[in-house]
């Protein structure tokens, strides 16, 4: 197994990538700690992590409370020794579907605001641990929209900081034997439902039928005419979290299915 006798903090564990990330991490071996903000939905993660036989703990953490997220790190090493994988894959409120010279400074600051705090801190506090044990893997995730993506609002700037902090800290961490890298995922058929697509824009409102057009013209813009499925993006996180991937670092690993925009 890939990640056996691994200790693996995920952030937002309770959405859906963070739920499927968790489940092939159980799956390879780790045990998970699973943080966020709402009980039920991790309880619901660590409930299917058991039934199959792997080992969870759940806690409710605010990922934007420093606090927080450094007593909840303490206590995992308290109770299992290392942290030996950090990944944060919290929501960040990103709008898209509006030229950037229409929209609010609100909607345009929030995704940058919170994504670059959220993975700030808490690969801040898995690198403090990581450091101090020699070794260890800090994960980003995001849409790989960095490079020029018209209309899509607040993502390219909230993913580009993400990119820099992530390039960033594997320099300075490097040394001391952590990796700190992400992967670049977007448009994942089974993480998108009407109302998720609604909530990061509004001119959104799709029925069933429209969703799956939507799913199918997506699936046409990639170089192999198909969607990366969640399972796919979860095994290549475990896989950049295991030490088959010891040499790579500083970078990310492109699971969108086409050239980064």
């Amino acid at each position: 197994m890939l990640l056996e006798n691994k200790n693996a903090i995920i952030y937002g564990a309770g959405g859906s990538i963070g739920g499927g990330v968790a489940r092939t991490f159980a799956q390879e071996g780790a045990t998970v700690f699973l943080a966020g903000r709402t009980h039920k939905t991790l309880d619901q993660v660590a409930e299917d992590i058991t039934a199959a036989g792997g080992r969870a703990e759940v806690a409710v953490v605010d990922a934007l409370d420093e606090q927080s997220v450094d007593e909840h790190a303490r206590a995992v090493v308290a109770q299992a020794g290392t942290i030996d994988v950090s990944l944060n894959l919290i929501t960040r409120g990103d709008v898209q579907g509006i030229p950037l010279a229409d929209m609010t400074t609100a909607d345009f600051t929030r995704a940058i605001t919170t994504g670059i705090m959220t993975n700030f801190i808490t690969a801040r506090a898995a690198a403090r641990h990581m450091i101090e044990q020699g070794s260890g893997v800090i994960l980003a995730l995001n849409s790989g929209s960095a490079h020029g993506s018209p209309m899509m609002g607040s993502t390219g700037p909230a993913d580009a900081a993400i990119d820099t902090l992530i390039r960033n800290l594997a320099v300075e961490v490097g040394p001391h034997g952590v990796r700190v890298l992400g992967l670049w995922a977007a448009g994942v058929p089974e993480t998108l439902t009407p109302e998720k697509l609604a909530a990061v824009n509004g001119d959104m409102r799709l029925d069933d039928a429209a969703l799956q057009g939507l799913l199918d013209r997506l699936a046409e813009m990639r170089i192999l005419r198909r969607s990366p499925r969640l399972a796919e993006i979860a095994a290549t996180a475990a896989f950049l979290a295991s030490d088959q991937a010891a040499a790579i670092t500083g970078s990310f690993v492109n699971v969108t299915g086409m050239f980064p925009s």
